[in-house]
């Protein structure tokens, strides 16, 4: 009878799979402990079902932790795990543990908190309590300590290379399940960890050191085809935070898809500094073996807005790289975010241009819009926090950030209801859907874009008023 471990996936409104969790379960001998993963996403009663998975064998209990909605389902799990197993350590680890590891200790029933790539310290954690010893000396964690039971933080522990830890055992998971949760057979998978880059609004650097890692192309033909063919799925989805960071790779890896055989179409993300680089070849390849997306973080249509958020990339290049994404039938996302502290009207009325303008060069285009908010870990974030702006100091308050759907104080309401008319009229005026129900407010979406008359959005508070937006975060 081997130790159990017992992980959570706090519910969220995604249905990514908990990568995550595999690659750490993936990480623990399996001939000395049976992992256990927990999806609140598929339970009715997600703190009944981890009481139900924990029995007399587990010795440890993790859960990932996403800032934002997710932690108030974690922490629902946390205190009735720990009410009815007081003397069972619970870990937390993910985003929010390893920006604030300490902070996180202060939920009584977290025993400790692993800080960035969790292989390495979640199984040097589960060696210490199966062995009935505590947290301490765990490079990578966080802990209590001494008398007055003080948060104490370990030295950090070096980014591992990726090929150096074990492939993800997806058999951790019901894939299946996933998939019908999706509508479609598409499989999650992760090929490198990391970023190189320095983006003043993102956490990534904080917690990576801009550090990056990334599978060797025949270690990953060789556990795509194993996937592939165990589950036959026909899309594959990049969770990486910027895949074609190492282009010989990309290409690689195509060759190796081609080579096997192996047919699915498949999704990532690139920066546009990388997408004008690629040679036309190097395009035609990618599209021959499967590529059916990509996602361009823009951010800004304002050149000095980009030059403050680093983002280290001209606008020149995010239209150079859309042009070759039409030019070979490749779709695209493209993010932005508006609102930033201080930014200027001419400076969010030249992203709105920008959007405008890509969703125009091809109907697969789409542009998602986000309102700034300050993600902690980046500098944005604690330049706006020394200022005075108020910074959620709990657990609790965290649970009610919403980094997704709201604003900072600092946008006036007239530029939200700009941008939130900009964005659904755009929204419904471009793309390939022909239904004929349609029909009306494409006609209606795509004259408003045209003459730039948003106001009186009529069609937008009917539309919602019977099918209100779902809360993404």
């Amino acid at each position: 009878m081997r130790p159990k471990v017992v992980l959570y996936n706090p519910r969220c409104v995604f249905w990514t799979m908990p990568l995550s969790l595999v690659a750490i379960g993936s990480a623990l001998d399996a001939s000395r402990y049976e992992v256990v993963i927990v999806d609140g996403r598929f339970e009715s009663d997600p703190v009944r079902a981890m009481l139900r998975a924990i029995d007399a064998r587990t010795v440890c209990v993790g859960l990932t932790v996403l800032t934002g909605a997710p932690i108030r389902d974690a922490l629902a799990v946390t205190r009735e795990v720990h009410r009815v197993h007081p003397a069972l350590p619970i870990v937390w680890g993910g985003w929010h543990p390893s920006l604030f590891a300490a902070e996180c200790l202060q939920e009584e029933g977290v025993a400790a908190t692993v800080v960035g790539q969790g292989e390495d310290t979640f199984r040097d954690l589960v060696e210490r309590f199966a062995g009935g010893l505590p947290a301490s000396g765990v490079a990578g964690s966080a802990h209590r300590a001494g008398v007055l039971k003080c948060a104490r933080i370990e030295p950090k522990r070096p980014m591992r290379d990726l090929n150096d830890l074990p492939a993800h055992d997806y058999r951790l998971i019901d894939v299946e399940r996933y998939f019908t949760a999706k509508k479609r057979r598409q499989l999650d998978y992760i090929s490198s960890q990391g970023c190189r880059f320095r983006c003043a609004f993102c956490a990534d650097p904080h917690v990576f050191g801009r550090a990056w890692s990334g599978l060797e192309p025949e270690r990953m033909g060789n556990e795509l085809e194993v996937l592939w063919r165990r589950y036959r799925f026909d899309d594959l989805n990049f969770q990486d935070e910027t895949y074609f960071t190492h282009r010989p790779r990309v290409m690689a890896v195509c060759d190796e898809t081609l080579r096997r055989g192996l047919r699915f179409s498949w999704a990532a993300t690139m920066r546009a500094d990388q997408g004008v680089r690629l040679e036309r070849a190097e395009w035609e390849l990618c599209k021959r073996s499967g590529l059916r997306r990509v996602m361009v973080g823009v951010e800004s249509g304002s050149q000095a807005m980009l030059d403050w958020l680093q983002k280290d990339i001209k606008l020149e290049q995010v239209f150079e790289t859309a042009e070759h994404m039409v030019r070979h039938g490749i779709a695209g996302i493209f993010p932005f975010i508006v609102g930033f502290p201080d930014e200027t009207d001419e400076s969010v009325e030249a992203s709105l241009s920008v959007m405008h303008r890509l969703r125009r060069m091809s109907p697969d285009f789409e542009v998602s819009v986000y309102f700034y908010q300050p993600y902690p870990g980046s500098p944005i974030a604690d330049a706006l926090w020394r200022r005075g702006h108020r910074k959620p100091e709990s657990l609790s308050d965290w649970a009610e950030f919403d980094y997704v759907g709201s604003r900072g104080p600092w946008v006036k309401e007239e530029k939200w209801e700009r941008v939130q008319r900009f964005t659904f009229y755009q929204r419904h005026a471009y793309g390939r859907s022909r239904h004929l129900a349609a029909l009306p407010l494409r006609w209606a979406a795509r004259a408003r874009m045209r003459t730039g008359f948003l106001r009186a959005p009529i069609e937008k508070l009917v539309l919602e008023a019977v099918r209100p937006a779902a809360r993404l975060s």
